[in-house]
C-alpha cells in the first residue's frame, strides 16, 4: 500500500511538473486562435493592421516660463517700462543685457492622436493638440515688458518616439535574472518563477520624446510674432519646431484599454518685436506639463455573437477568431481570473 502510494504521488509531481512547464496557453485556446480574423484575405488583413493602432485622449495643465536677454539700442520702442518706480536708468549693452522672466499656467491642455507599439520596444505616435494659457508680464530688476492681453490659445500638430523601459516582458526578464541561482532540480522555487511570470503585470514605463510645430489660434498682442514675418498681427512660434522630453507610466486595463499619466517639459521659441516692427527679440519659453489620458487600441477581433456560445476567452468558429468579451476585460485569462 505505501509502495503504491509512492507510485501514484510520483505520477502526479510528474503530471503537475509537465503542466507547468507549458505556457500560459491551459486551454489551448491562446494557440488555437493565431487564426484569421476575416472569412476574406483582404479582412483578415485590414483587421491585423487596424488592431496595431491604439487612439488615446489626455487632458492636463502646465506651468510655463518665458525668458529673454533683452538688449536693443532704442529700447524704448518695446514698451519697457518700470514697475517699482526707483527711478533707475535702463544700464544694458550687448555683453551686459537684461535678463526678464515671465511665468504663468495653462489650462486646460488637451490633446488627441494614434499610437503604435512596435515589438514592444518602441512607440511611434502622432496627434492633434489644443493648449490655452495665461500671460504675465516679463519682468528684469526694476524692469517689466506688460504683454497686451492676459490669454492664448495655441494648436499643436505632434509627433512622439518613445523608448519602452519596463513591462511585463521586461519584468519577466528580470525575474528569471533573480532566479538564475536557483537549480532546475529545485520544483518549488521553479514552480514559483513560472507563477510570477505568468501573472498579468499591467504596468509600463515610458521614456518619451515629442517634436512639431505650434500655431496661434487666439492672442491679443501684436508685438508678440513669427520669427520671419514680424508685421503679421499675431502670436506664434518662430520657424523652428518645438521639442519636448517626457516620462509615461501607463496602465493596462485589458488587451485594448489602457490609463496613462504623462509628466514632461517641452521646450519653444517666440519672437518680441519693437513697437515699429524694426527689430525683433528672442524669447524662449518651457512648458512643464502633467497630463492624464486614456488610450484604446483598435480591435482586430470580432466580439462572438453566437448564440449560446459561452467562452469569454478568444476562440474559434469555423476556423474565424472571436472575442468572448467587452474591450474592457482580459481576453485569456488564466485560472482564478475568470470574473
Amino acid at each position: 500500500m505505501k509502495k503504491s502510494m509512492l507510485i501514484l504521488g510520483g505520477i502526479f509531481l510528474l503530471i503537475s511538473t509537465g503542466l507547468f512547464a507549458q505556457e500560459d496557453d491551459i486551454f489551448g485556446i491562446t494557440t488555437k486562435a493565431k487564426n484569421p480574423k476575416s472569412e476574406s484575405a483582404v479582412g483578415n488583413i485590414f483587421r491585423n493592421v487596424l488592431e496595431q493602432f491604439a487612439l488615446e485622449l489626455s487632458t492636463g495643465a502646465a506651468y510655463h516660463q518665458f525668458g529673454t536677454s533683452f538688449y536693443s539700442e532704442r529700447p524704448e520702442s518695446y514698451f519697457i517700462s518700470q514697475f517699482q518706480n526707483l527711478e533707475e536708468p535702463l544700464d544694458i549693452s550687448e555683453e551686459n543685457p537684461l535678463d526678464m522672466k515671465s511665468q504663468d499656467w495653462a489650462f486646460p491642455i488637451f490633446n488627441a492622436g494614434l499610437r503604435i507599439n512596435v515589438f514592444n520596444i518602441i512607440t511611434i505616435g502622432g496627434g492633434y493638440g489644443q493648449e490655452w494659457g495665461n500671460l504675465s508680464p516679463m519682468r528684469g530688476q526694476n524692469w517689466e515688458i506688460p504683454f497686451e492681453g492676459s490669454t492664448y490659445q495655441i494648436s499643436k500638430l505632434y509627433g512622439t518616439l518613445g523608448l519602452i523601459l519596463w513591462d511585463a516582458s521586461k519584468r519577466a526578464k528580470y525575474l528569471q535574472w533573480r532566479y538564475r541561482n536557483y537549480a532546475s532540480a529545485n520544483l518549488y522555487m521553479q514552480s514559483e518563477l513560472r507563477q510570477r511570470v505568468r501573472q498579468v503585470y499591467p504596468w509600463r514605463v515610458i521614456a518619451e520624446a515629442e517634436f512639431g510645430q505650434l500655431t496661434l489660434k487666439n492672442a491679443f498682442d501684436p508685438s508678440l510674432v513669427t520669427g520671419g514675418t514680424p508685421y503679421t498681427p499675431r502670436l506664434a512660434v518662430g520657424e523652428e519646431p518645438y521639442y519636448g522630453i517626457g516620462l509615461r507610466l501607463e496602465r493596462d486595463f485589458s488587451e485594448y484599454t489602457k490609463f496613462f499619466v504623462k509628466g514632461g517639459v517641452e521646450f519653444r521659441g517666440f519672437t518680441y518685436a519693437s513697437s515699429d516692427y524694426s527689430e525683433v527679440q528672442a524669447i524662449d519659453q518651457q512648458v512643464y506639463a502633467m497630463q492624464v489620458g486614456f488610450s484604446l487600441r483598435i480591435p482586430g477581433t470580432k466580439r462572438c455573437k453566437i448564440g449560446g456560445c459561452g467562452v469569454v476567452m478568444k476562440h474559434m468558429h469555423n476556423g474565424i477568431e472571436y472575442r468572448g468579451s467587452g474591450i474592457f476585460n482580459l481576453q485569456n485569462r488564466k485560472i482564478g481570473q475568470w470574473y
